[in-house]
């Protein structure tokens, strides 16, 4: 059977697609180098062309999934004409992402990810990166202190409800999830504007 060659970015592509799959299914430390390999159609060497160690995979991994996740929030919301928009349009993506990446959502929330602390600074990061490019749309007059504690809690609040969906295993409605957790963010963010 013969394979077209991939360009370097290409395969490298791949291998982080095939092994958000099978670290998603099996953990960081249920995974190993030849599952994916194998399941990537490439050999050790080859893997170990583009990754030094599965630490390095994985921490890799964690960066790509995190662009991604910040990705689609900054795009859905770049348009936005108001702070009732932004909140709305930046949960409906960030919904939506979870709905189609479980994934890249446990990789990132769960797991050695979390608990490993290997990985536990780069995942504080990737979440205080998220933090730091909601602040800036949340259109209440607040000191950049508190827009920023703001922020992580809003970040912590589709963390948690997303968590609960996907513990309970069944499919959900990212846009009426997303309009539920929206509409309880701005109800909150206009009170603090209102006490201000």
């Amino acid at each position: 059977m013969t394979h077209a060659r991939l360009t370097a970015a290409a395969r490298r592509e791949q291998i982080l697609d095939v092994a958000l799959e099978i670290f998603g299914r099996s953990g960081y430390h249920g995974a190993s180098m030849n599952e994916i390999a194998e399941a990537a159609g490439v050999t050790k060497p080859v893997l170990y062309q583009h990754f030094d160690s599965k630490s390095d995979l994985f921490s890799a991994l964690l960066d790509e999934v995190g662009t991604r996740m910040r990705t689609a929030i900054s795009k859905a919301t770049a348009d936005a004409d108001d702070g009732k928009s932004q909140t709305r349009l930046g949960f409906l993506a960030y919904f939506r992402w979870v709905a189609t990446d479980h994934d890249g959502f446990r990789l990132l929330f769960g797991g050695a990810a979390r608990h490993d602390a290997e990985f536990t600074e780069q995942v504080r990061r990737i979440t205080s990166d998220a933090a730091s490019a909601i602040a800036p749309l949340i259109a209440v007059d607040l000191d950049p202190e508190r827009r920023r504690i703001i922020s992580h809690a809003l970040v912590g609040l589709a963390e948690g409800a997303s968590r609960r969906l996907l513990d309970k295993g069944t499919e959900f409605d990212p846009d009426e999830i997303a309009a539920t957790v929206s509409a309880l963010a701005w109800a909150g963010l206009r009170a603090l504007n209102d006490g201000n």
